[in-house]
């Protein structure tokens, strides 16, 4: 099913054609000259254009290389009554998918044509979607661990993946959110289809937005083709929203809508654009805590989260440490040109021992710089035996318990003030300037830091 535009100054060709093509179920719409064709190029995507040559002012070559300006993905077939061998050679060197003398076949010549266009753009959009993400293919297997905790979350990977429901999967950072995604993905229905990653907190709210739904020409500046979007690329297959916390209230009322009409406008578009894909997102808050400070939308969150899957902290799971340990060790020590085979049993005791605030994230950066560092055949890491304090333990300990007010009195206010401009800055110093992540640090929503980033004029 794709979008065609059909346009012929002879309107019972555009009737004939319509009707021929909708019975296909395709979207059609008809233009009776090249001026107006080019004026719906520049607002709307089609997958087809079908347009006559011979045409007064702007005629179908015209039309022609408007299209591949403006949506070089776009499959253009001309048409014509007159036999012309230059005219079709002209036409196949601007970029025509085909040329078609109009005659007695030319309803089923232009059928098969626009069926072999929808199918090279179906196969350019997948490969698209494979170059993005080329790991998309990944399992259970690469689910690494044999706890009753990971028993069940791969058990619960097996029984949703056969849906379409729409998924959330929550956990701490580090703990392997997207690798869940790509695991329910190659489990599912959709799994020869394309897998895509996009990070929310990644993108200001108006890239996001073109990001996800594409753009028609001209919608901003610097738009100077039809591109597009993240959900119309990944039809057929799943896309996964990362951190979708930090979506500004505006795109969630445009993901909502998405998710219950199931099908996009591209940002400066005109018409919807019907989409499968199956949603997974993704989130390390607590988003019933934003849905009750008005941060998070209450609607959007229940159609996010039909199905919630959480991923167990590393903490919880430390039976998985060591084989973890050692794939990460398989990884990284070929990589490096070591014959590094096994971790040291002094290593595996602190591995196991040690609390793992970052996660698996924060295991295979420790086995990684332990292997670079390593000089002999078995790897020794250094790691607290102790474990850490929580973060929020040891964020509460650099700060006094009590305050004492002095004699004269203060300015309670001025004081909370100077306070809470410290800690921002102290958060991004110890940041290295992410805001994202110095906003995780003080236990704050990123829309909640940047107000307060604002307020106090940092």
């Amino acid at each position: 099913m794709g979008n065609i535009l059909v346009c012929d100054d002879t309107r019972s060709i555009c009737e004939v054609l319509e009707i021929s093509l909708r019975k296909e179920g395709h979207r059609i719409e008809t233009v009776t000259s090249g001026e107006a064709a080019i004026k719906k190029l520049s607002s709307a995507l089609y997958d087809v254009v079908i347009s006559d040559i011979k045409m007064p002012n702007h005629d179908g070559i015209e039309v022609l290389r408007h299209t591949r300006k403006a949506s070089p993905e776009t499959s253009v077939i001309l048409i014509t009554a007159v036999e012309d061998y230059e005219a079709a050679v002209n036409a196949v060197n601007a970029g025509a998918f085909q040329y078609i003398h109009k005659g007695p076949g030319l309803v089923e010549e232009v059928r098969v044509a626009v069926s072999r266009a929808l199918e090279n753009i179906s196969l350019r959009r997948e490969n698209l979607a494979f170059k993005r993400d080329a790991s998309s293919r990944n399992s259970l297997e690469n689910i690494i661990g044999s706890s009753a905790r990971i028993q069940q979350l791969k058990q619960t990977i097996r029984t949703v993946a056969p849906t379409n429901s729409t998924i959330l999967v929550y956990g701490e950072s580090g703990t392997g959110k997207e690798l869940v995604a790509r695991a329910v993905h190659a489990c599912s229905p959709r799994g020869t289809q394309p897998f895509v990653s996009v990070n929310c907190g990644a993108f200001p709210e108006t890239l996001l937005e073109s990001e996800l739904f594409g753009y028609v020409k001209g919608a901003f500046t610097g738009a100077s083709q039809n591109k597009s979007g993240l959900f119309e690329v990944t039809h057929g297959g799943t896309i996964f929203l990362d951190e979708i916390s930090e979506m500004t209230m505006a795109m969630q009322v445009k993901l909502l809508r998405v998710l219950q009409e199931r099908c996009i406008r591209m940002v400066g578009g005109t018409h919807e654009i019907p989409i499968d894909v199956r949603v997974i997102a993704a989130a390390n808050k607590d988003l019933d805590a934003m849905v009750a400070e008005k941060t998070f939308r209450e609607d959007l969150y229940y159609r996010i989260s039909v199905i919630p899957i959480q991923v167990p902290p590393l903490r919880e799971r430390r039976e998985d440490i060591p084989l973890l340990a050692q794939h990460f060790l398989k990884k990284y020590a070929p990589a490096a040109g070591k014959s590094i085979v096994r971790l040291t049993e002094r290593s595996l005791r602190d591995l196991g021992a040690y609390d793992w605030p970052g996660n698996v994230r924060q295991l295979e950066n420790t086995i990684e710089r332990a292997v670079a560092l390593e000089s002999k055949d078995e790897l020794q890491v250094e790691m607290p035996v102790e474990r850490p304090k929580s973060r929020a333990a040891a964020a509460t300990a650099t700060m006094p318990s009590t305050a004492s007010l002095p004699a004269e009195g203060l300015d309670l206010e001025h004081y909370v003030s100077d306070i809470e401009r410290s800690l921002l800055q102290s958060a991004l110093r110890h940041s290295n300037g992410v805001q994202t992540r110095a906003a995780e640090m003080l236990k704050l929503s990123y829309r909640s830091f940047r107000h307060l980033m604002k307020k106090y004029e940092i």
